[in-house]
């Protein structure tokens, strides 16, 4: 099966996990969805990404959403990337060194193209 859009469809695969309270979820491996999920925590050939819940069962992510598209790429100057939830949560950049976190993109210097945002 092709996706238009990989990375929506990881991101989804994980709100969906997350809602549906698992534990788990598998996704078709590509280079950037394992840096994704590096920033996330994990990566093999299917990604398994293990959720994490605190107490009461609270997921740790609430959210995931995909902010440049294949149909409306989003880019910005070190200067304006965008703090997630006043600094609560992240997002994750395509940068010339690489994907990183907004965070280490702003320490850096370095602009980029915003993939997502997770909080």
């Amino acid at each position: 099966m092709r996706f238009t859009d990989p990375v929506a469809d990881m991101l989804a695969r994980i709100r969906n996990a997350i809602q549906a309270r698992h534990q788990k979820v598998d996704i078709p491996a590509s280079k950037l969805k394992a840096e994704i999920a590096r920033i996330l925590k994990e990566g093999h050939r299917t990604l398994r990404i293990y959720l994490k819940y605190g107490n009461n069962n609270e997921a740790a992510i609430s959210n995931v959403e995909r902010v440049s598209r294949p149909g409306c790429r989003v880019y910005v100057r070190r200067s304006e990337i965008p703090r997630v939830l006043g600094g609560l949560g992240i997002n994750i950049l395509t940068t010339p060194r690489g994907v990183m976190t907004g965070r280490q993109a702003r320490k850096q210097g370095l602009g980029g193209e915003v993939l997502c945002e997770v909080w």
